[in-house]
This record gives structure tokens, sequence and C-alpha cells, in this order.
């Protein structure tokens, strides 16, 4: 199982939530208002007059089988705009109840 982190501008919510169940990925957590900047050539988002967008975040839970499709809907959202960014990242879940 892993899990797997979805950081997003938030122009990009509808979409990413359109994703989630396209993949049939019922399970996830959202983040709002999520501060924070691309690693490299990301633009801040703040929430402040010179920084006003934000981003917000998914986390959620997957089967191994379903990582790759999901990173590759992640990668074509990406590509579709990538002015706004979206970015995933993915853990190993080694225990869960």
């Amino acid at each position: 199982m892993k899990s797997v982190f979805i950081v997003f501008n938030q122009a990009n919510t509808e979409r990413v939530e359109y994703m989630l169940e396209y993949l049939g990925i019922r399970g996830f957590t959202f983040f709002e208002q999520v501060q924070g900047q691309g690693s490299v050539d990301g633009e801040p988002r703040r929430g402040t007059h010179t920084w006003p967008e934000m981003n917000s975040a998914v986390i959620t839970m997957v089967e191994d089988d379903q990582v790759d499709p999901l990173l590759a809907t992640v990668k074509k959202l990406d590509r579709r705009n990538k002015d706004i960014g979206v970015r995933a990242f993915v853990w190993d879940i080694v225990k869960s109840y």
C-alpha cells in the first residue's frame, strides 16, 4: 500500500476531485489553504497581497497498482497548465489498521 500526497493550485481543485473519482480512488483527506512554493520554478502561494494564490492538497492511500495510473494522470494535469502546477509524492505505508 502507498500514500500519495498531491499538492496543487486551488484553481485545479475540481480537476483533482474528478481525477480521483475517475480513477476509482474513494478515500482521501483534503487540505485547503496550503501555503508553499515549488522547489524548482514555482511561484509562492501565500494568500497575501504580494502572493495571493493558495494551494490545496490531498492525501490518499492506494494499492500499489494504482500508483502509476494516478501519477500519470497528475502529470497529464500538470502539462495542461504548467503555470498553476500540481505535484505528487509517494510514500510506502508499512502498517495500517
